[in-house]
């Protein structure tokens, strides 16, 4: 597990996730969204994965990396890119159930808040089949600078 101290602009992490059909119906009953789009299964019998769903599950498995886990660390939001156009977060190509997905997270910020806490702003990116599936800019998060012992 790294500190806050210890991060670095471009320090950059690996893992790799898919989404099952069960594991999508399970998110989609709880987020509540309807959308008879995400009902279809398309190619070859696989369902549409949300937006939503990807980004949750991009979210999850950074928070379980080694370098991650076991820090006081929590989602704040997200901010536009001013480089890109103030946007945040594109869906290039669709992602189908148990497609695997490697996710890649880019430090791209580190803001000394106060004697406690700090935040990081992480840049997610995941690819399948070597075609990038979503770009997230500017995912922030708050850690504590001492993690719990």
């Amino acid at each position: 597990m790294k500190k806050f101290s210890e991060f670095r602009i471009g320090d950059t992490f690996y893992s790799t996730c898919s989404i099952s059909d069960k594991e999508l119906e399970e998110y989609l009953k709880f987020s509540r969204v309807k959308n008879a789009f995400l009902e279809d299964k398309g190619k070859n019998n696989q369902q549409l994965v949300s937006g939503r769903a990807i980004l949750s599950r991009m979210e999850g498995e950074f928070t379980r990396l080694n370098q991650i886990y076991g820090n006081d660390i929590i989602f704040l939001g997200t901010d536009g890119d001013q480089e890109w156009g103030n946007r945040n977060t594109r869906f290039l190509k669709p992602l189908y159930t148990d497609q695997v997905l490697k996710l890649k997270f880019t430090v791209s910020q580190i803001d000394d808040k106060d004697d406690n806490y700090g935040k990081i702003f992480v840049d997610y990116e995941g690819t399948s089949q070597e075609e990038v599936i979503v770009i997230s800019k500017k995912n922030i998060y708050r850690i504590k600078k001492e993690p719990p012992r």
